[in-house]
């Protein structure tokens, strides 16, 4: 696997690990899903704008607390919480979250979070597929991600899922509106005013 230099040299179709993933020298930004290559598109203006906004009220929120935020590109190694931490030969998927928040400082390596982070949120833009997040809804939720917001820019909506700590599965926690004050189940004291967020 040495010697990767471009995307193109890759089989799209073949599977790969975290091991692999780290070998790779091109600019190209992919994610590992289930071995599964996923490549990222740039991001959009409203992509841009709302992630940096809610960055804004999250790391302010977060300023000297013991959880701290991170903003993509930023590897996220991930595998299933109920089984042994898995080497990164034995790992098959890697992600970048546009915004992620982890507590357990423990997690934190040189190249990025290794496991699953307390909170995601994905900001969807056009090129994301139906596909491709219903295969990160599934992944978050099998690594034990406690809480996934996704946010629908065009819709000015977000979803916020919540694990269940007696299923194992997502439950639908809140559904906010471009006037709502959309609240973490994490952090109760957090109040986002998404009309400020939304705002063009």
């Amino acid at each position: 696997m040495a010697g990767i230099t471009e995307l193109s040299q890759l089989d799209l179709n073949g599977t790969y690990s975290y091991a692999d993933y780290l070998l790779w020298k091109f600019e190209d930004r992919v994610e590992l899903i289930k071995g599964k290559i996923m490549a990222m598109t740039a991001p959009n203006l409203k992509h841009q704008r709302y992630s940096g906004r809610l960055s804004f009220f999250i790391g302010n929120y977060l300023y000297k607390k013991s959880c701290e935020l991170f903003i993509a590109p930023f590897d996220v190694k991930l595998y299933d919480h109920r089984k042994a931490h898995l080497p990164d030969d034995k790992a098959y998927s890697v992600v970048q979250p546009d915004l992620c928040v982890i507590c357990d400082k423990s997690k934190l390596t040189e190249r990025g979070c290794d496991g699953a982070p307390d909170w995601i949120i994905e900001i969807l833009s056009p090129s994301n597929s139906k596909k491709e997040m219903r295969f990160k809804y599934d992944l978050y939720e099998e690594s034990g991600v406690g809480e996934y917001w996704l946010v629908y820019p065009y819709e000015e909506a977000v979803y916020q899922f919540v694990l269940s700590a007696e299923t194992d599965k997502y439950e639908l926690k809140g559904m906010y509106a471009n006037d709502d004050i959309a609240i973490p189940a994490l952090f109760p004291e957090l109040k986002i005013d998404l009309a400020e967020v939304f705002a063009e």
